[in-house]
């Protein structure tokens, strides 16, 4: 019977989603519409596509199952911190990065930073470094292929083909416009099943909750569990989420939303409209303390959601249509980030790598070598995800954490600097925090990602701001 009501909510998604996908063709018309569109998008459907671009596989399958093992702590990192992290970020960054990319009508990162800093050099090594980015398209690419195949009676192989043919060829339609479109309508979706599942345990919240979670045990109920090897004092609950998620967001399939927007006046309803929606995303967190309440013994802490929801929907029609409509919801999310990715990267290779070099004759064809790049992308990242790393998950992290490091220092000094920052400075910002995070992690000893990013960081701001000292100091000292 679940296949039957899988089938047909994949039938209703696709359907739905390929047509979306031709309206945003219909305004799609060269690569700056292709790249952020035609400033015409409303600052809600904007921030609905913010939501569902953030909010990904790991929000809706991997982090409960953190929640499950580790109890209040984990919570606290990835819905408390975690959630802090994302709205400093985007209420620190998204006006000043729409002011100056409004001013130069940017389309890319790398094409802010060259218009903040002037140099084409460095745009093009931040082009290349945002190519890491693809390391997380394999992550999703693997995670929608298992739980497709885990849906329908297919092998993972045939199921990561259809993944990747399905979300390229709607992407390679529609670029932007087809990107948030189809993200307005993923988003939705996820609003559902975040409030079905929230409200799917919601008895456990009422007299006591507190007290039950202490019925498992004193450290599940602790804001600092001593027996848990992630989440144990203030720094890897609160700090490290915080300023590891907050410098997430300048990754360029988010930070770029910024440019969908009007202007000034829409930054606060596109703020409210992702916080608001962002936050009812955190309420599937809550998965994890419902089925450790509710005794539910599993191994394997990535299956916490699915054995919830089908310990919980387990009999009759409705909860197969329950269960069916959840994972197709599920496999939405992962798609919701993986679009995004895909129009970031291809416009970056496009506007940043090739037409500066191509020549005025061939910038008209700009949209035309976008969806060609999106192809090569397309058939390099299926080639990754056919047999991907044994932990596609470090892999994923090892890559897009080095591209935060790169990245999130000079995007700051760029959004609240009003002084002429000297791009040579960034560029050694930038290979300061690379080097130490891919060392750290080769020679050091250091396994976790998030650790070693956060300590590139803290090097490269060090770095940064001691080299700025002395060429503040130098520049006063000459006649």
């Amino acid at each position: 019977m679940s296949i039957w009501f899988a089938s047909i909510f994949m039938g209703i998604y696709v359907l739905i989603t390929y047509a979306l996908s031709i309206r945003g063709m219909r305004k799609t018309h060269d690569l700056s519409t292709f790249s952020v569109g035609a400033k015409d998008m409303s600052p809600y459907l904007v921030g609905l596509t913010m939501a569902a671009s953030i909010a990904s596989t790991a929000t809706f399958v991997i982090n409960p199952g953190f929640v499950y093992t580790h109890g209040l702590s984990a919570y606290l990192h990835f819905g408390v911190a975690a959630f802090g992290g994302i709205a400093f970020a985007l209420i620190a960054l998204t006006r000043g990065f729409l002011k100056f990319g409004a001013k130069y009508k940017a389309l890319t990162v790398p094409h802010w930073i060259f218009c903040r800093f002037n140099s084409r050099s460095l745009s093009v090594f931040y082009a290349i470094t945002n190519l890491l980015s693809l390391t997380f398209v394999v992550l999703i690419l693997v995670g929608c292929a298992i739980l497709a195949s885990s849906l329908f009676p297919v092998s993972y192989h045939v199921a990561l083909a259809a993944v990747l043919l399905f979300v390229f060829s709607y992407v390679l339609m529609g670029g932007t416009y087809a990107h948030a479109y189809t993200n307005a309508f993923q988003a939705v979706l996820m609003l559902v099943i975040a409030l079905i599942l929230f409200f799917s345990g919601a008895e456990h919240l009422f007299n006591g909750f507190g007290d039950r979670l202490a019925s498992v045990s004193s450290d599940f109920a602790a804001a600092f569990n001593p027996s848990s090897n992630l989440y144990y004092d203030f720094m890897s609950v609160f700090l490290s989420s915080f300023v590891i998620t907050a410098a997430l967001m300048v990754q360029p399939h988010i930070l770029t939303k910024a440019l969908y927007l009007k202007g000034d006046k829409d930054v606060k309803r596109f703020l409210i409209t992702t916080l608001v929606v962002g936050f009812i995303f955190t309420g599937v967190l809550f998965v994890g303390f419902y089925a450790r309440l509710d005794g539910l013994e599993i191994v394997g802490q990535d299956k916490v959601v699915a054995t919830y929801v089908a310990a919980t929907f387990s009999s009759g029609s409705l909860a197969a249509l329950v269960k069916a409509l959840i994972t197709v919801a599920l496999l939405a999310a992962g798609m919701s980030t993986l679009d995004g990715i895909l129009v970031a990267i291809s416009s970056m290779i496009v506007h940043d790598l090739y037409l500066p070099w191509a020549g005025a004759d061939k910038a008209e064809r700009g949209l035309q070598v976008s969806r060609w790049v999106l192809v090569m992308v397309g058939l390099f990242a299926f080639a990754l995800a056919w047999d991907p790393p044994k932990l596609v998950g470090i892999f994923a992290q090892t890559g897009v954490y080095g591209l935060v490091v790169a990245t999130a220092i000079p995007i700051g000094i760029g959004v609240f600097s009003r002084q002429v920052v000297p791009a040579w400075l960034m560029g050694i910002c930038a290979c300061v925090g690379l080097l130490t995070h891919f060392g750290l992690m080769a020679f050091a000893g250091i396994e976790n990602p998030s650790v070693s990013a956060t300590y590139a960081l803290l090097v490269s701001s060090i770095t940064t701001a001691l080299l700025w000292f002395l060429h503040v100091k130098n520049r006063t000292q000459q006649p």
